[in-house]
């Protein structure tokens, strides 16, 4: 349902191997129209891209050429390497673009996508011409981490990972800031989403984490030069979220 939902939003599924080691999927539009700009859309850590924005391809499909990876572990993308940083998932959904003939895009990033988001801004400025990152915590400190950490009062690879539907359910309460609407799912269907989602290339997906939170904070963050002075009005309405500038 959620690939029917892409499809007759004008957009296809594309795997791209960019090299003998690693494979990219995205799903791209069926034809890419000139008078529109392209934006690119990458998940967060929790799904892949077709659950993180299945009620967004459309209104954005109407205004852009829509490209939305997989990042590597998550959906179809997958890599031998064992480069586990979000630098390394930004050289490689850049190299799957270069590989769709994209050459100028903007870029938004959600939670972990968010952390990718950045370092393609960074490395690709000549590339990336606007930049949104939402829900992100790329200017953390080690003791905001530590604190955050001492809240949740569980393993938190446990929940980010989850292999229950329990410990799925109290994750995505921790997401949701107000009522959540997964009180009212009942345990067999998380469990699927567990068995479907959660539980391929766990082994990587825990690596990714341990790596994330591993990390100490990094005070000498690079300054993106195209976010200076630049405002974001953000709103959500009914599950669809926008952005514009001014």
């Amino acid at each position: 349902m959620l690939s029917l939902n892409f499809r007759l939003c004008s957009m296809s599924p594309c795997t791209v191997s960019l090299d003998d080691q690693t494979t990219m999927h995205f799903w791209t539009p069926n034809h890419r129209q000139l008078n529109k700009p392209t934006l690119v859309l990458i998940h967060g850590y929790g799904g892949n891209s077709r659950w993180q924005f299945f009620t967004q391809v459309w209104p954005l499909s109407r205004s852009f050429n829509l490209y939305v990876p997989d990042l590597l572990f998550f959906g179809k993308s997958y890599t031998n390497w064992t480069d586990r940083s979000e630098l390394f998932q930004a050289r490689c959904i850049r190299e799957g673009l270069k590989r769709l003939s994209v050459n100028k895009f903007s870029v938004v990033g959600i939670s972990y996508g968010g952390y990718v988001t950045y370092r393609m801004a960074e490395i690709y400025q000549d590339e990336v011409e606007k930049v949104v990152i939402m829900s992100s915590g790329i200017c953390y400190t080690d003791d905001q981490k530590e604190e955050q950490l001492k809240k949740i009062g569980r393993n938190v690879f446990d929940l980010i990972v989850p292999e229950k539907a329990q410990d799925m359910r109290l994750f995505m309460n921790l997401c949701i800031y107000k009522s959540s609407p997964f009180k009212l799912i009942p345990n067999f269907f998380l469990m699927g989403f567990v068995q479907t989602i959660c539980k391929k290339n766990r082994k990587e997906k825990l690596e990714l984490a341990e790596y994330m939170l591993s990390r100490k904070a990094d005070p000498n963050l690079p300054i993106l030069p195209k976010a200076l002075g630049t405002k974001i009005k953000a709103s959500n309405t009914q599950g669809q979220w926008s952005c514009s500038y001014y």
